[in-house]
This record gives structure tokens, sequence and C-alpha cells, in this order.
């Protein structure tokens, strides 16, 4: 099967992997080749010390001293852990204050630090917000999925950070999940090819490379295909979340959820987050025929775990309990943001009085410091320091320019009747309308400058409105209305709907019927006699009732980041429409979930649906 104009054939390779008892090509050998001398630092090490690299804690929690204190191996920031002002220069000195405490240990080993840097260097205020990876799916492009990736990582070395949580290389099953636009598409192949594409990118040629960063592929195995209801409740109603169970046999598991972390070991991913949920009832997090049989002997995954956030906390048992069930699973290093103290102490109690064996500590730490070896880190001449000859990259012209053609090649044209676009620029007269047409922040969507994105300005960027009152001639009159009121008369008439901002939790849904606000933008403007093209920003395919029959044009944007002027460049026709679905798209709630090839498969438009001019 291929995909994309510039990606690779990977239906044999995925086939083969799924039988082969190691990874192969490049990978192999990538970084226990670091062995020899990681071997004797490990030998070198207390106990305390060795402990120290497994813990990862959280900014927000962080403190004073305790870096150093607890001999740290990582520090994180979660979705709303920054520095004060969220600015380029705190993020920086924020990153450097505590690499230096790092550097006045005895072994002097800096330290990783992660963020969820998952469409740009999302945290920071400034930083080019690329499209969300649905986006990116549906654009089947490996070669701009991997430059995207590489800029990615270069203004995330500009602040000095050096590990982004990502990609995520899931395979969403079920359209009601709140984390369905962190995936590149439902269907395995494409996830596989994108998502090492991404790992390519973030991670260059060289991990010590200095525009290099850690990738992480995430979360392992099956996120994207646990069963409605059987998550934790919310609101008094189960829903399908990260934390439910994917049901399935282990040839099924292999099949559509296993191809995205094996494409992603061969391209080289030095770190993998095991998943929250279940796997046929027992958590990830705690099975050892996932985490250690399957993925670090039969696929030779030399790199390093890292639990997600607080995810030992729902194994059963004392926290001792939970600490050991983990380790003895396969985990390496534990994202325990506020228990960083607790996690040390019980992990050094269990290490002291035999319960765990010394032999899988040391194996965990090895795991962590040949990545950072490879990483350059443990070099006489190490400077983890921010790489300041980056900081011009930082929201520059040539990242932005990049996410914008990004932008223009993920949009999917889904109507497009009486050849409504591309639009005329010298119209006398368009009428924008809709709630998110002027709104910064529903564009970018979630993870992007707070956990759950916000509505509003939240960073620099362009909206669609601001797009267009740029895009057309001086001579065009540009109006604007939220409810769609005041079209009567104009040339044309384009209404930006969608989703408000959201991540996993709150992005939960049952219902995808667009909001009556959006339906009612639509109606007004189409009432007004006006041609009417309809802008859906959304990190899933929606339920659009008769607002589709509304519209003359329609256009799936998805969540396209802070450039704005990617989608102009389609409506005006500077550049046509090339993305596909890779997503199908249901046409009413009692469809959900929907997947090609299922056995009755009907949906609105088919997975690979596109129009162009």
């Amino acid at each position: 099967m291929r995909h994309g104009r510039s990606g690779v054939a990977l239906g044999g390779l995925l086939a083969a992997f799924l039988v082969l008892p190691s990874a192969s090509g490049r990978a192999a050998g990538r970084f226990s080749a670091h062995d020899a001398r990681v071997g004797a630092l490990v030998a070198s090490m207390t106990l305390e010390e060795k402990v120290g690299q497994m813990t990862q804690a959280d900014l927000g929690s962080l403190q004073e001293g305790d870096v150093a204190r607890y001999f740290l191996g990582s520090v994180l920031s979660g979705g709303d852990s920054d520095p004060p002002s969220n600015s380029f220069a705190d993020w920086r000195a924020t990153y450097e204050r505590i690499q230096a405490s790092a550097l006045t240990t005895r072994l002097r080993i800096p330290v990783l630090y992660g963020v969820d840097a998952v469409h740009g260097h999302s945290n920071v205020v400034g930083a080019t917000i690329f499209p969300h990876n649905i986006g990116l799916g549906a654009t089947r492009d490996a070669a701009l999925v991997e430059e995207i990736g590489r800029a990615t990582a270069r203004e995330m070395r500009a602040t000095g950070i050096q590990w982004t949580f990502a990609p995520a290389v899931s395979v969403p099953r079920d359209e009601r999940w709140g984390r369905s636009y962190e995936g590149f598409s439902e269907d395995p192949a494409l996830v596989a090819e994108l998502g090492a594409a991404s790992v390519r990118g973030l991670q260059g040629r060289d991990l010590a490379d200095r525009e290099a960063v850690l990738a992480c592929a995430k979360h392992y195995v099956g996120d994207g295909g646990t069963v409605f209801g059987t998550g934790m409740p919310q609101g008094g109603q189960p829903y399908p979340l990260d934390r439910g169970d994917t049901r399935l046999s282990e040839a099924e598991l292999r099949r559509l959820h296993l191809p995205g972390y094996l494409s992603a070991i061969e391209a080289g991913a030095g770190s993998i987050m095991p998943s929250y949920s279940s796997w046929n009832g027992q958590k990830c997090s705690g099975s050892h025929r996932l985490l250690t049989e399957i993925l670090k002997q039969e696929l030779g995954f030399e790199g390093f775990l890292i639990s997600d956030w607080n995810a030992i906390d729902e194994l059963p048992g004392t926290y001792r309990d939970k600490v050991r069930a983990s380790l003895e699973a396969g985990m390496d290093m534990f994202m325990v943001p506020q228990k960083y103290r607790e996690f040390f102490a019980a992990l050094k109690s269990l290490a002291e009085s035999g319960e765990v064996k010394m032999s899988r500590i040391d194996d965990a730490v090895t795991r962590i410091l040949r990545v950072k070896a490879a990483m350059g880190l443990l070099d006489d001449d190490a400077r983890p320091m921010a790489e300041r000859p980056l900081e011009s990259s930082f929201g520059g012209e040539a990242h932005r320019a990049l996410a914008r053609r990004a932008v223009g090649q993920s949009l999917v044209l889904l109507k497009n009747e009486r050849a409504t676009l591309p639009l005329e620029r010298t119209a006398k007269r368009i009428h924008v309308a809709g709630r998110l047409a002027d709104d910064l922040g529903a564009q970018l969507g979630g993870w992007t400058i707070t956990w759950q994105g916000r509505s509003g300005p939240t960073t620099a960027g362009t909206t669609i409105l601001g797009a267009i009152l740029q895009a057309a001639s001086t001579a065009t009159q540009v109006t604007h209305s939220r409810d769609g009121k005041g079209a009567a008369g104009a040339d044309v008439g384009v209404v930006v709907i969608g989703e408000m901002p959201y991540a996993e939790f709150l992005g939960d849904r049952t219902d995808l019927t667009l909001a009556q606000e959006d339906q009612d933008a639509v109606a007004a403007v189409k009432a007004a006699d006006v041609p009417t093209v309809v802008v859906l920003i959304s990190g899933r395919p929606m339920v659009l009732g008769t607002t589709l029959d509304a519209a003359d044009a329609f256009i799936a944007a998805w969540l396209p980041g802070s450039e704005g002027l990617g989608v102009t460049d389609v409506l005006f026709g500077d550049v046509k429409p090339v993305g596909k679905l890779s997503f199908s798209w249901p046409r009413s709630n009692a469809q959900l979930p929907i997947n090609v090839g299922d056995a009755s498969y009907d949906p609105l438009f088919p997975f690979g649906f596109g129009l162009t001019y």
C-alpha cells in the first residue's frame, strides 16, 4: 500500500515487521553502541544516583535544589506548567537554570527536559504553530511532516529544551475521542509512514546534532482503540477516554495499533511512552507482555520507556506495589510530576530490601544513559544549554512559510457546487461570518500555550478573517458578523464554524453535531441569497446535517495553527486543494465509530476523499 507523494511503500515492510524478532536497518545498535561507556558509568553510580536518573518531576511542583538533591534524570513542563511569563526568554532562562543545577552533581549528568511540542514548540508564546496531526494526515506528505519536525526541533533547541513527547502514533478508531486530532489517520499504514517521518525530522541524522531533539512515540499501545464506555466516568457518563480498555486479540492489536511503533523504532526513536489505557483489562503501564516481551525483546527497542503523567497511580495496590509492578513490567523512567520525592523513596527502599532486582534498575538506567550518550549529553565538552544561534529561527519567517504551506496542503475540499471556489480577488464585497472567523485560539486547538488551549489571541498568528483582509484586493470590501447577518448584497459569504479548543478529557464527546450557533450563521448567510462557503475548524469529522446542504462549497480545515493565510491561499486559488481525508466522515452520530474496512461501510465521505479545482 502506498501513501503520499513523497512517502514510501509500507505494506510489505510492516507485514515483515510483524513477524521479525527485532527492528532492523539503521536503528539497530544506534543506542547500544554506547553501552561500554555507559556500563562503566552505571557501575560507578550510587543507588541514589540511579534512582534519580529514573525520576521525572514537573516544573510546577519542583522545589529549589531538588534537581541536584535527588539527582533527577529529567524534568518536564506539563500542559499548564510554564515559566511565569511563558515567553521565549523565560523558557530559556528556566531551562538553563535547571541544567546548571544538574551540573553541580558529582557525575554532572544533564537532565532531559520534556515538553509536549506536538505541533510546533506549542507551549511557548511566539512559536510557529503547525497544523495538528489530523491535518498533516490529510496531506499524505511524509517529506512535509519531516520538515515540520526539523523546524520544531530548531525552535525547541533555541530555548534549550531537547525532548518532545511526540509524535503521537495513535490510530484513532472513534471520533468521539478527544485526542483524535493528535493522530494522523484511522489507517495504520499512513500513521506508520508519517510517524516515522516525524521522528526523522525531530531527531535528524544524528541525535548529537545541536538542531536535533529526542522524539517520543506515544501512547503505546492501542490508545486509539478503547471501547466506548470503558473509561473513567466524566460528569456521570462514561466516555472512550485514554484510560479505557482496548479489547482486541494480540493479532488485531498488532495489525491495527503496532505499525506506528515499528516504523518509529526503525526511524530511530529513542523514547516511547506507554498508554494510560488497558489491553483486555490490564493497564499497559503494568504489562510485561507489551513493554518487555514485545517492545524490548521482540522488536529490539533500545531506547527507554517513560510513563505518562501519574500513570502508575492507576495500577492496583500500595504506592510501593505500583512502582514495583511498573518497573518489573519494563518501565524505565517515571513521570511522577508531584510525587517525585515519594517515588524516589519508594524505589530506593524497594531496591534496598531486595524487592526489586538491581539488574532491572541497572537496565533502566543503562537505557536512559545510552540515549543521553547518543545525544552527546555525556561528552566531556557537552554544552547542554540553549542554542543561541537558533534564536532567530524561533517563530521566524521561514518556519511560518512552512506552516502556511502545510495548511494549504492539509485542507480538504468536500463540496464545490457551481465552481463557487476559488474566490475572486476582485469581488466587490466578501462577507465573513461565524464565531471562529476571528478566533486564533480556536484554529490553534488544544495543546497550545495551555493544555486545553483557549479561545482568543493567545499567541502570534493570523486568523482567517485577518488572512482574508490581507488576501483580498484593496478594492474589495470585507465585512464581518459573528451571526451571519448583513450578508445581503455581498458577492460571496465565507462562514467559519467549528469546535472550540479542547484536549484529552474535556474533548471527549458523545454528540458531534455542529453547534446551533454555527448552523444558524450558515443559514443566515444562505438566506441572504449569496454563494456560501463554509470553512470547518475541528479536531475530527463532525456531523454536518443540513449545514452541508446549505453550503455551496465546504472545506475541512482541521486545526490549521497560526498561519491563517494558508487557508486563504486555497480560498483564492493560489494553491489548489490537494488534501485527502485520512478519517472516514460519518453521516450521523449513530454511525460512530466508523472506519474504512468496516463490514457495513457507508460514510458521508469515504477515507481518501477530496476534491480539487
